[in-house]
């Protein structure tokens, strides 16, 4: 083996010099998932505040299970899971509607097929589907993920995540062509 082969072997992760209690591997594990776990927050409420606030409370818990997370891959299956359910779970606990997402202001860049009233039309839909469904419609379309994965975040079984992914498209459909 050579010499810098055996220094990268022993360089311990980011993970494990965070578990160690290396406060600059923390902060590097915080900067590498942020983006996502604030995404996944404002894309659920459309409110940057509350965006951040449930990004907070996924890091502080983080910190606080560093010790029961095994690999990265875990990191990014845990951060997920967990900022779902924060979000399901302040849903729940206010009990109010979601910000509407045009208000926002996200900025993008010029498509040639963007339709700007079909795409605020489009995140209001969003906006005022049930819980579950835009979690789902969230973690599908944002995050990229599959129904198997998606069961194991929300903790539904895999046909009930695709009755609800179901649902949730119908729905957008319908909201869309009476739009149209």
């Amino acid at each position: 083996m050579t010499a810098l082969a055996s220094e990268v072997l022993e360089f311990p992760s980011v993970l494990t010099r965070a578990r160690e209690g290396d406060q600059d591997a923390f902060a590097a594990l915080v900067e590498q998932h942020e983006s996502m776990v604030f995404s996944i927050a404002w894309n659920f409420f459309g409110d940057r505040a509350r965006a951040e606030e449930i990004a907070q409370e996924a890091f502080l818990g983080l910190y606080r299970h560093l010790d029961s997370l095994e690999s990265e891959s875990h990191v990014i299956f845990w951060l997920r899971q967990v900022t779902t359910r924060k979000c399901i779970d302040q849903t729940r606990r206010n009990r109010m509607r979601a910000v509407s997402l045009e208000d926002a202001g996200e900025i993008k860049a010029h498509e040639p097929d963007f339709d700007p009233l079909r795409d605020q039309t489009l995140r209001r839909s969003i906006a005022e589907l049930p819980e579950m469904q835009r979690a789902i419609v969230t973690l599908r379309y944002q995050e990229d993920l599959g129904p198997s994965e998606i069961c194991e975040i929300v903790g539904l079984p895999v046909n009930t995540v695709k009755s609800h992914l179901h649902r949730a498209l119908q729905s957008l459909r319908r909201k869309l062509e009476r739009h149209s």
